[in-house]
């Protein structure tokens, strides 16, 4: 089973018989929903699986109370920084339900940049999406990053705009094929892209440059030790690529490509993406007295 995460423009409230089509292949494949609670296309979503009387759904909504449920189905709260207003306040369950998700199917009112950002944040954390496009009645599959670099230059200057201004460092940044060339070099080709079934993505190969040896709690060990944040940086990274950064991402929670940019030597993550990387690679940090605690007790 797997998880589908079904959003879209608030100013869809009725949806398409393609979208319906979609939606019941969903329901026969007894894949698992999560949807907004927004007006427009999550109620019209809602709508849908609730006359179909399907139960495996899950609303997700930002703060204490949900604006719609109509299948008083299970609900996920998500709890936003207080400071957050408005869009961004309600961007916090999109992303969560993005980071959840196995892949999306997100339907356009040919304008809405919410609706659009949510494809990239499926597709920065290796997912597949579909776009269905409301008024031109065509869909769109978006897996790779090459996809989305050919859909962002057929939307207009404005909504690039938008988008720029509503998405977060992260997820804005560069295609992986030109923000991180000298991990091209180091990385094998990547195989021939798989099946849409599949969920795959033709990002470069993540198979493991190294095998994963004894030796690497060792390496990493040696690295804390210096205290220099860019030789543990270095080590961390290289322990992941050799498990896979793919899988580390997927494990994580986090996009493979802000996991590449956090781990490179010049990297500035926070601390809770180091802890983050540390459990997935089967880590944990003990504090010990070093020489210098030592010498101030003597």
């Amino acid at each position: 089973m797997n998880t589908v995460f079904i959003g879209g423009s608030r100013h869809v409230s009725r949806l398409p018989a393609q979208v319906k089509e979609r939606l019941d292949n969903v329901i026969s494949n007894g894949h698992r929903i999560i949807v907004g609670d927004a007006n427009g296309a999550d109620k019209a979503v809602q709508k849908h699986f609730h006359e179909m009387a399907y139960e495996k759904v899950t609303v997700f909504c930002s703060g204490d109370s949900y604006r719609n449920n109509l299948g008083q189905w299970e609900t996920h709260n998500v709890h936003p920084p207080k400071h957050l207003k408005g869009f961004h306040f309600y961007a916090a369950k999109d992303r969560e339900m993005a980071r959840e998700a196995d892949f999306g199917l997100m339907i356009w009112d040919g304008k809405s940049p919410g609706t659009i950002l949510n494809v990239l944040r499926l597709i920065r954390a290796g997912k597949k999406a579909v776009l269905f496009n409301v008024p031109e009645k065509k869909s769109h599959t978006i897996k790779t990053t090459d996809d989305w670099d050919a859909f962002l230059s057929r939307c207009s200057a404005e909504l690039l705009n938008d988008l720029r201004d509503r998405a977060t460092p992260d997820e804005w940044i560069p295609a992986l094929q030109t923000s991180f060339p000298d991990m091209l070099e180091e990385a094998p080709i990547a195989s021939s892209p798989k099946t849409d079934d599949d969920l795959a993505t033709t990002y470069v190969s993540d198979e493991p440059l190294a095998k994963a040896g004894e030796d690497q709690p060792a390496d990493l060990n040696a690295a804390l030790a210096t205290g220099n944040p860019a030789t543990v940086l270095d080590a961390l990274g290289s322990i992941a690529k050799a498990r896979g950064m793919s899988q580390v991402a997927k494990e994580s929670g986090l996009a493979r490509e802000s996991l590449y940019r956090a781990l490179s030597p010049d990297g500035n993550p926070e601390f809770a993406t180091v802890i983050k990387v540390l459990a997935c690679l089967g880590y944990r940090l003990e504090a010990h007295k070093g020489l210098k605690a030592q010498a101030h007790e003597t």
